[in-house]
């Protein structure tokens, strides 16, 4: 919605829910929802597997480094319970009515969404550095699909959250069209005058002049009376 409030209409306008689903910025927050689930599902219900026979404890496929499992699981619930926010800011947005109130969520969608791209970036490496210094045991390759699964959509989850942010950030310099609040009072060149009084408004023209009603038939001594004598 070009030409709008940070993005949206004005406020109290009606939610339309196909045009909503439809929207690019609510097709991009459910896929990287999808995403977060697959990362942390892959990692919480196949990721910590058994090494071999010898050893029957649960070890985090990821070089066995607890860190790297722990944190995939951390960022990927942080990104799903972030999307769901956002999720409902995006369709309430435009029944907020103050301008202030939607600068702050504008400014909290951009400074979150490129959190969690960082978040992601550094999941993505942390993932990718410990799976290649993973040694492939019996164990250990019966929950390798699941590491891939991880590390993919960890670097696709960094290019949604990037995305986002960038349309945030848009969101943010479009700011507010003061024109929606005063489509006829100002013209839209900031240098434009006031308009004129319209024709027939009845303000008087200094162009021309009329005699005041009745003052042609006005006479100083009418026909048929005379001024009495004293």
């Amino acid at each position: 919605m070009e030409g709008a409030s940070f993005g949206a209409g004005r406020a109290g306008g009606a939610i339309d829910p196909v045009d909503f689903l439809k929207q690019p910025q609510t097709l991009l927050r459910v896929t990287t929802w999808i995403f977060s689930i697959v990362v942390f599902g892959s990692i919480v219900n196949e990721c910590y597997v058994n090494k071999d026979s010898q050893h029957p404890e649960l070890l985090c496929i990821f070089n066995e480094n607890e860190s790297a499992c722990s944190y995939g699981i951390a960022v990927g619930l942080i990104a799903f319970f972030g999307c769901i926010f956002f999720f409902v800011v995006d369709l309430y947005f435009q029944q907020i009515s103050s301008v202030k109130d939607r600068k702050r969520a504008v400014l909290l969608d951009l400074g979150f969404s490129g959190f969690l791209a960082f978040l992601w970036f550094v999941a993505f490496c942390f993932l990718a550095n410990q799976w290649q210094r993973t040694t492939l045991t019996r164990g250990f390759s019966q929950g390798a699909d699941a590491a891939r699964a991880a590390i993919t959509f960890s670097f696709f989850s960094i290019i949604i959250w990037v995305v986002l942010a960038l349309r945030a950030l848009q969101r943010y310099r479009l700011g507010t069209d003061m024109s929606l609040f005063a489509t006829e009072q100002f013209g839209t060149d900031p240098s434009a005058s006031y308009p004129g009084y319209p024709g027939g408004s009845g303000v008087e023209s200094t162009e021309s002049y009329q005699s005041p009603p009745f003052s042609e038939s006005l006479e100083p001594n009418p026909k048929g009376y005379q001024v009495p004598a004293y």
